[in-house]
Formats: structure tokens, sequence, C-alpha cells
């Protein structure tokens, strides 16, 4: 099946167009495997505002993921935070109270990107390390379809929302995103 967002056309996913983690992921839930697309896009339009101007996307047809780090007794404690583009993470309410922590604060790029396997720009919930709490704003669940990462910088994965409540450590929180 063909899917449209804005003017980009979306295909069934491609295993070359999903990081290595990414795609071993998908294969572990085939229920969200199945409702799964993909497309290839320009690298440089891989941020959220060129991409919604370049296709013609709603704001809320794109969702971000965003990596934090808590401490708490010496411990890190990341998890993958997913907001509509719309929006920005309540990382120090929300986020702080529900991985337990005193504070935390974005995970810096070079670590993010070498624990998760991704590129940076295209870091997604789908495929995080194995434990990582996915928190996901209950905003992202209802939209029939969102733009995430793909892992790449090259291309992005769509799902319907209410998948991401699916994957392995999802949780699924209310007011996450903050307008």
């Amino acid at each position: 099946m063909t899917l449209t967002l804005g003017t980009l056309t979306l295909e069934p996913v491609e295993d070359d167009l999903l990081a290595a983690p990414v795609a071993a992921a998908l294969a572990g839930v085939p229920s969200v495997a199945a409702q799964a697309h993909t497309v290839a896009i320009d690298p440089g339009l891989a941020e959220t505002a060129a991409l919604t101007e370049r296709y013609a996307l709603d704001a809320d047809m794109s969702a971000n993921c965003v990596i934090v780090l808590g401490k708490r007794g010496g411990e890190l404690r990341p998890a993958a935070c997913v907001i509509l583009s719309s929006t920005r993470a309540d990382v120090n309410g929300l986020v702080r109270r529900t991985i337990d922590t005193r504070k935390c604060s974005f995970a810096p790029q070079d670590w993010a990107v070498a624990e998760t396997g991704m590129e940076y720009g295209g870091i997604t919930p789908v495929g995080v390390p194995e434990g990582w709490p996915i928190l996901v704003d209950s905003a992202v669940t209802e939209q029939p379809w969102v733009l995430l990462g793909s892992g790449l910088r090259r291309s992005k994965l769509a799902l319907p929302g209410a998948s991401l409540a699916e994957l392995p450590g999802a949780q699924v929180l209310e007011g996450l995103g903050l307008r």
C-alpha cells in the first residue's frame, strides 16, 4: 500500500532505508513492522522545520525523538522521549519524575549517536537500546500517521501514532509535549 503524507510518497518498509538497530527492532515487533513505511529524503532536510516546509507537512505529522539522561545514585538513566514536532518535551518536569531522577537533560550528541547506533538527526524510538524507557506523548498516539527518524538522515519512517505504544518499554504519558 502506498501512503502519501504532504507531498511525500511512502512505500512499505525498505530495510536499506533503516539503520541496523531500527530494522532489527521492527523485525522484533511484527505488528508494528506490518504498518511501517519508509521514504528516502535529502539528508539536508532531516531536521523537522526544513522537512515540514519542503514537503508541505502539518507540524503534527512529524514526531521528534529526543534522548535524555538523568542520574540517580551514580547510575545513568537514559530515556527516549517522543513528542509532536510542534511541541517541546517536559524534560525537567514529567520526564524527570518518570525516570525518577533529581535532574535530567538532553543527552550529548556524541553519546546519543554511539549508544543508539543511529545518526544524529535520524534518531528514532524504534531500536533504542533494550531497557531504555520510551516515553510517548499521548498526542503522538492520537495521530493517524507520524513521520519519525529512520536511524539515518537520508530517510524517514512512518507509523500510525498508536503503534508507538506497542514498542517494548513504551509508556504513553499525557502532557509530555508542551506547546
